[in-house]
């Protein structure tokens, strides 16, 4: 799959100085949590990302040329215990997550508009201690998963009436499923 890149970011490729980084943003329960693969705070698309270093890790990113419904993790190492609770109660299965390939600049400037690596929605959260420190893991997978999910919506009055309340559209259905209507001359 080709990917829409800027002037700027293919003319950073073709630098030999890069300065890779990859940026995430994740929905939670109090609002957005926005953290890149280095130190200290950047300024990107009007929105602050704090610097998260080696405490960040990625899951694999896979692209294939069939229509599959792939994830991927993203993790945190190094969080006190004290805050486990916080990680678990702000979680939200269902809610967005991003990530993004970027370049920088030697003064840690975002090179024109970084790519869109994956977007999915949060899966499960998982957490694991050593004693004195956590790894909280979430899982986030594509939104092709909701082909596979089957839809129980039906063509009836109850059906329509959970979507759209009043409306009486399907109102005769179950009297006419079954009768026999003759067409043209009997």
């Amino acid at each position: 799959m080709t990917r829409a890149a800027t002037v700027g970011y293919l003319a950073a490729l073709e630098n030999g100085a890069l300065y890779p980084a990859i940026f995430f943003e994740g929905e939670f329960a109090s609002g957005w949590v926005r953290v890149w693969t280095g130190a200290g705070d950047i300024v990107w698309d009007g929105k602050t990302w704090t610097g998260a270093g080696a405490l960040i890790g990625l899951g694999a990113l896979e692209e294939t040329s069939e229509v599959v419904a792939s994830g991927t993790s993203v993790s945190l190492s190094g969080v006190p215990l004290d805050l486990i609770g916080l990680a678990i109660d702000e979680a939200r299965q269902g809610q967005t997550g991003r990530i993004w390939l970027a370049l920088l600049t030697p003064e840690l400037d975002v090179i024109a508009d970084p790519l869109p690596a994956f977007s999915g929605r949060l899966d499960v959260p998982e957490i694991s201690e050593d004693g004195s420190t956590c790894t909280i893991t979430i899982s986030y997978e594509s939104r092709l998963i909701d082909l596979g999910t089957p839809r129980n919506w039906r063509y009836t009055h109850e059906s329509q009436q959970v979507l759209f309340p009043g409306d009486l559209g399907f109102a005769h259905v179950t009297a006419i499923q079954d009768r026999e209507i003759t067409w043209g001359r009997g």
